[in-house]
C-alpha cells in the first residue's frame, strides 16, 4: 500500500513539473533543440503546441491548458494581456526577425523594393504566404507589399496557409515558386533558397514576446527565464532569429 501511495505521489509530481508551451510555428526548429536540452538538463518536460498565434491565442482564451505563449507578434500577446490571461510582470520581448521571399534552391536573387516586378516574377504560378488577415508572417508580407505598392499585382495569386512553416512547405515542395516567411524559415528548410530581404522599413518591427499564462506552473518561470540565457539565444542566432535579450 505504502509503495503504491509512493509511486502515486510521484507520478502526481512528474505530472505537476511539465511545461506546456505554446508557440509560434517559426520557431519550431530553434525551440525543439532549446526544450530537448532544457529537459536533459533539469529533467522538466517540455511540451510543445505550434500554430499560427492568432490560433494559439484564441485557444489559449477558450481555456487550453497553455503554461507559456510564444508568439510572433505583439498584438496576439496584447490581445491576451486585455483578456487578463497572461501574466504581465512575466511578459518579455525575445526575438526578433527578418521577412524574406524565398524560392526554389536554384532561383536568382532579387532586390526587393519599389521596382521589383514581382508578378512578372512569379509567371503566373502562386504566392505562398501566412493567413495575411490573422497570422503574423502573412499579416507582416502583406503589410510589406502593400508599402511597396506591390499587393495588387500579386493579391490574385496569393495562397494563403495556417501558418508560416506551411507556406514555407508550399515553395519547398514545389506547389508554389516563391513564398514570404521569416529569415528563421529558410535556416531551417534546405528546399529553399533566399530570393531577396524586405527592407526593414516595409512592415512593423518583427518582435516575439513570451509570457506565462494565469494558470502556468511553478516550472514554467524557469523555462521562460532560460529562453532570455545565452545558451538558448545561440541557439536562436543560429536558427536565424536575433535574439533581443539575453540572461547573464
Amino acid at each position: 500500500m505504502r509503495l503504491a501511495l509512493f509511486a502515486l505521489l510521484l507520478s502526481a509530481h512528474a505530472a505537476a513539473a511539465e511545461v506546456t508551451v505554446f508557440a509560434a510555428a517559426s520557431l519550431k526548429t530553434a525551440l525543439d533543440e532549446i526544450a530537448a536540452d532544457y529537459t536533459a538538463e533539469t529533467g522538466t518536460p517540455v511540451t510543445l503546441s505550434y500554430g499560427g498565434s492568432s490560433t494559439l491565442a484564441r485557444q489559449i482564451a477558450e481555456g487550453a491548458p497553455a503554461d507559456v505563449f510564444l508568439s510572433a507578434s505583439t498584438a496576439w500577446m496584447d490581445d491576451l494581456a486585455d483578456k487578463a490571461l497572461i501574466q504581465p510582470d512575466s511578459r518579455r520581448d525575445l526575438l526578433g526577425n527578418r521577412l524574406i521571399l524565398v524560392g526554389p534552391p536554384d532561383a536568382a536573387p532579387v532586390t526587393i523594393d519599389k521596382t521589383l516586378d514581382l508578378a512578372a516574377l512569379l509567371a503566373g504560378g502562386k504566392l505562398a504566404m501566412a493567413m495575411v488577415d490573422s497570422v503574423p508572417a502573412g499579416q507582416y508580407g502583406k503589410e510589406a507589399l502593400e508599402s511597396l505598392g506591390l499587393w495588387a499585382a500579386v493579391e490574385p495569386g496569393v495562397v494563403q496557409s495556417e501558418n508560416v512553416r506551411a507556406a514555407l512547405q508550399l515553395v519547398a515542395l514545389g506547389e508554389a515558386p516563391y513564398g514570404i516567411v521569416y529569415a528563421s524559415d529558410a535556416v531551417a528548410e534546405p528546399g529553399v533558397s533566399l530570393v531577396g530581404t524586405f527592407p526593414e522599413d516595409s512592415h512593423q518591427p518583427i518582435t516575439y514576446p513570451g509570457a506565462l499564462t494565469l494558470t502556468a506552473s511553478p516550472e514554467a518561470a524557469d523555462f521562460l527565464d532560460h529562453l532570455a540565457s545565452p545558451e538558448a539565444a545561440g541557439v536562436f542566432s543560429a536558427n536565424g532569429f536575433l535574439p533581443l535579450t539575453a540572461a547573464p
